[in-house]
């Protein structure tokens, strides 16, 4: 049974070899939204503070919150990118995370080479991916650029390879940032489809997205990811407002 429980928790990034006051400017100037402090004399950023949340199968959670709220580092933290400086963490369940799917493909590479190195970093065994190899360069439609080196490849195709090693496995557990869509048109459709299929087969969704519609779609809950802390958002409330504005628009 697909379970995730956040108790407290906090995300801290130490900042060396920097005063707070140039990191402040910074952070002004580029609105990410988050927080210093002090940790043992050392600055740091507090992405996360205080998290508190549970989910369980069924669930399909959506993010919202504005550029730099801490919306990609909750997602993170639930991947296991990211530990927690403080709090309690615990997951039941695995784990797909299609924060950015391109994340960590070798353009030296060969396609065929990339579903390996991503397939282990998945937690596929050597044999899994084996197996599922043959079903991944089918289904991104590469032929034989599959056998080439990534950097020969457009950017479409590369999403398209991506895409493809990415929406490969089923888990217990989906994070997502955004909707994932390749915006290739003769690949969209049968993109669209799988997504649908990886959605319905997870036990839990976490959605982040600027999209009210989609999170109205999506999910049936709804957190607000404000300066790295949680509000509650009223469901109810929040799909008559996306049903207002839509009228109004």
């Amino acid at each position: 049974m697909a379970s995730i429980s956040l108790k407290n928790v906090a995300v801290n990034f130490p900042i060396y070899g920097a005063g707070a006051a140039s990191l402040k400017k910074t952070l002004a100037a580029s609105v990410t939204g988050g927080r210093f402090g002090k940790e043992t004399g050392v600055t740091v950023v507090q992405a996360l503070s205080d998290i508190n949340l549970e989910l369980r199968s069924g669930d399909r959670l959506g993010l919202i919150g504005h550029n730099g709220a801490g919306k990609s580092t909750l997602l993170r933290t639930l991947a296991g990118v990211y530990e927690p400086s403080a709090g309690e963490f615990r997951r039941e369940g695995s784990v797909s995370s299609l924060i950015d799917p391109s994340l960590g493909i070798e353009v030296d590479a060969t396609g065929v080479e990339n579903i390996m190195l991503r397939g282990l970093v998945m937690g596929m065994s050597k044999k899994e991916i084996d197996r599922r190899t043959p079903e991944i360069c089918e289904f991104s439609g590469l032929g034989q650029y599959v056998d080439m080196p990534v950097r020969t490849y457009s950017t479409g195709m590369m999403m398209r390879l991506a895409f493809s090693i990415s929406t490969s496995v089923e888990a217990d557990i989906l994070l997502m940032d955004e909707w994932l869509s390749v915006g290739d048109a003769e690949f969209t459709e049968k993109a669209e489809k799988r997504m649908r299929d990886v959605v319905s087969k997870s036990g839990i969704l976490v959605l982040a997205s600027h999209s009210p519609d989609l999170i109205a779609k999506e999910c049936n809950k709804v957190v607000k990811l404000n300066h790295g802390r949680l509000e509650a958002v009223d469901m109810e409330e929040y799909m008559a407002e996306v049903a207002e504005r839509r009228l109004t628009a």
